[in-house]
């Protein structure tokens, strides 16, 4: 393998259609090779359309993409988080340390949290030698679902008294969604930030499903009140379609209630029936409490991301 004639990598603020598609190739090839996609969700609906607090990072060799990094600054006065992604066959050329450099430069005298999904050896040997330490891991876990609930080994499903679940409607539910969600999220870096906009571009997204999305709403004082949701996913899979415990999301003042795991198995029902042969659920690593409710519903791990911190560079001396 010849190396390659590193140049400085482009850095822009929005995207054209053929850049976007440049980098949705690359993510592709790079998925080919990997045991997990090189960007969140997130990063990839940021890839099109105006996104003034993302600044993109795209490195050439000739006219072919051979690295890319998003840099998200879209929280205030909060440390910068990226993703990074190197075609598979132009690694071990420089190009991770050249889009690192980067963001670090782009980062300036803010913390950068740049993410490593599927843990792969490579991102630890380079966050080691330029100065990061991982701070945070999401475990990515799975079990099979049968043909049916039965099947499936699935718990009957027992909510808490005066609770009563329904589906999302488009157009009506949106705000009291948004809401609990950052109730529920509120020390959560990414979840708890969701905002209007980013609900939309979900809402909008192919794979969006009204009727796998399950609000649980308390009755008092003639009112309903929402206070959790579940929200699932049906994608495709090598051996059917799999399932996603998308999100859920439960009102802090109902934590204890018993309400989490009957919306969780709510939503196991809905992929069992709608016929998912695999589901799929990412969690923290240290949320040993979660862990082990899903533990003991059949899910067992089968990867991590990482993510690494670099600190902020001291201002340069007078």
């Amino acid at each position: 393998m010849s190396p390659d004639d590193l140049t400085t990598p482009q850095v822009c603020r929005r995207l054209d259609d053929a850049e976007a598609a440049a980098v949705e190739d690359l993510i592709h090839r790079a998925a080919q090779v990997d045991t997990a996609g090189p960007l969140n969700e997130q990063a990839l609906l940021r890839l099109r359309g105006e996104t003034g607090h993302v600044q993109h990072v795209l490195a050439y060799v000739d006219s072919r993409l051979v690295a890319y990094a998003q840099l998200d600054g879209s929280e205030p006065d909060a440390e910068l988080s990226a993703e990074c992604v190197v075609d598979p066959a132009h690694r071990q050329r420089g190009w991770g340390t050249a889009v690192v450099t980067q963001l670090l430069d782009l980062a300036g005298d803010t913390p950068l949290r740049v993410w490593a999904h599927g843990d792969h050896p490579a991102a630890a040997r380079l966050a080691g030698r330029m100065g990061f330490e991982r701070v945070r891991a999401l475990w990515q876990l799975r079990r099979r679902l049968g043909a049916d609930a039965a099947a499936a080994g699935l718990p009957a499903v027992r909510l808490p008294a005066d609770v009563v679940v329904r589906t999302f409607e488009v157009g009506r539910d949106e705000q009291a969604w948004l809401g609990l969600n950052a109730r529920a999220f509120a020390h959560h870096p990414e979840q708890g930030s969701l905002d209007a906009d980013d609900l939309t571009q979900r809402i909008e997204s192919d794979w969006f499903d009204a009727d796998g999305v399950f609000l649980a709403e308390r009755a008092a004082a003639g009112e309903r009140r929402l206070v959790g949701f579940h929200w699932t996913k049906v994608g495709p899979g090598a051996d059917g379609p799999i399932g996603e415990v998308y999100v859920v999301g439960v009102d802090p003042d109902e934590q204890g209630s018993g309400l989490g795991s009957a919306l969780t198995l709510i939503g196991l029902h809905h992929l069992a029936e709608r016929g998912a042969a695999e589901v799929l659920l990412y969690v923290e690593a240290d949320n040993a409490a979660a862990v082990r409710v899903y533990e003991r519903l059949g899910f067992g791990h089968v990867g991590t991301d990482t993510q690494y911190r670099h600190p902020a560079r001291p201002d340069p001396a007078p």
